[in-house]
Parts: C-alpha cells; structure tokens; sequence
C-alpha cells in the first residue's frame, strides 16, 4: 500500500483509536474475501469494515465501520455513476439518477451484504447478536458501504470499481423497471376479482434465517420462492408465480422480463 493510502488508513481508523487486534478467525475472512472476490494486503481494513459500533461500546480501542462507511458510500456513488455516464451517452440527469438510486439504496445493499454472506464475520455486541443483527437489512446495508470503502483504501478506485461492478451491474439491467411483485399486482389486475396474497415463514437460527413465500392467488398456492430476507423471498415468489402466469396466458416471459429490463 501507498504512503499515501495508509495515511488515509490512519485518518479513518481515527487519531483517538489505537490500533487493535480484532478477533475474527483468519478463516472466517478468508472464505468472506473469497466470496468478495478480493485478496485484501491489509486484513486490518477488513476486520474494521465488518465492526459495527455495538461492538465498539463493549470492547474498548476498537474503531467502527462508520467512517469507512462514509468513504464507501462515496465510493460506491462515484463507480456506479462512471458506469451510466458510459454506457448511457444519450440519458438525461434525471434518468440516470433514478437508476443510480435503485442500485444503492440500502435494500439493494443489505442484498449484496447477503449475497456474499457478510452477516457471518461482522462483530456484533451481544444484545445486537442475540437479536439477529447478523441478518438486519440496515446493519448489512451499512456494513457493505463499509467494505467498499475499505476495498478503495486497500487497493485503489480500480479494485473498488471491479468488486462493485461484480455486485451492482446485473442489478443495472432491471434497475428503473417493475419489480416481479409490481408486475404479478399488474397481471392479476387484468381480472377485477383476482386476489393476491403472500404468506411467509422462516427457519433457522437468529441470525442466519432463511425466509420462505408462498404466492397465494384466489386461495390457491401459485408460486414460492427463498431469500435471505422477507423481501427477497416474496420478490422470488412473485417473479415464480408471474412466469406461471404470463405462460399460462400464453405470453412468453422470458421475452417480457427482458422488455421489462
């Protein structure tokens, strides 16, 4: 790393905060930045990007992910927007901007943060562990942020830029249209009397749970779909139950969801 950058590495860590050991298992980091996609020189960044300031209040000389966080939100905006200036040459402000908020909303990011199955190597405090802040979508939202954040210190703009485009480009190709709830809403209202309902149910431990939804349309299960989280399941319920659907109709949905894109 740059003397440059491990300046910048000191200014985030904080003048306050002396430099601590965290006590995440090598392993545990090296199948995280496995599924990232990127080798980090300085495990340090890391380790800080996935604190959350609950463990800071119980464990003294610790730094939080929050000022990374910051730096990763800049960073993530700055990448994504490079990216529509170059592959929209012909979109307006307003356009552009839609598509940029769809794609680094915190939903969006709690997704990635699930994705590549951050919850299990943040450090929590104790109460924020028992009550499945490994799972909760603000916690992964901010804790992302944070990783890109440490990517760009670590290795530079281009390295951020690659490890977001992995996660946000084919987020890209939908971003601006009908989600699949909003288009099995929209297909189901062709008949007046058509009622949809999902139902949801969850497994496993606190804080890695698995969410299951059923679509459940005129009273009859039409379609299901698993997430990490309540939306993601009911979100792949609805694309499932759609497909059956506009199949069913005689449409064809692969055609439509490409058009919808």
């Amino acid at each position: 790393m740059t003397e440059a950058a491990g300046a910048r590495v000191a200014g985030i860590a904080g003048d306050s905060v002396a430099p601590a050991r965290h006590p995440i298992p090598a392993a545990a980091l090296d199948a995280f930045t496995a599924r990232l996609g990127y080798r980090f020189d300085d495990i340090e960044l890391l380790a800080q990007a996935v604190t959350h300031r609950s463990w800071c209040a119980e464990h003294a000389g610790f730094a939080s992910n929050e000022r990374l966080e910051f730096l990763g939100d800049a960073v993530l905006g700055l990448v994504v927007t490079d990216h529509l200036h170059a592959v929209l040459p012909d979109a307006g402000e307003g356009h552009m901007s839609r598509i940029r908020a769809a794609v680094v909303c915190a939903p969006a990011l709690a997704e990635m943060g699930a994705e590549v199955d951050l919850g299990p190597v943040l450090l929590l405090g104790k109460g924020e562990d028992a009550s499945g802040g490994r799972s909760r979508p603000s916690i992964l939202a901010d804790a992302m942020e944070a990783v890109f954040g440490a990517v760009y210190l670590d290795g530079g703009l281009s390295a951020a830029a690659e490890v977001v485009g992995r996660l946000v480009e084919p987020r890209l190709a939908h971003a601006g249209a009908p989600d699949p709830k909003s288009r099995l809403h929209e297909l189901a209202a062709r008949d007046p009397h058509r009622q949809v309902a999902f139902e949801v149910s969850e497994e496993g431990p606190e804080h890695d749970k698995t969410f299951r939804a059923v679509v459940v349309l005129d009273g009859v299960p039409s379609g299901e779909g698993t997430g990490r989280s309540k939306k993601q399941a009911e979100q792949a319920a609805a694309r499932d139950t759609w497909w059956r659907l506009d199949a069913a109709a005689g449409g064809d949905p692969a055609r439509e969801e490409a058009t919808h894109g």
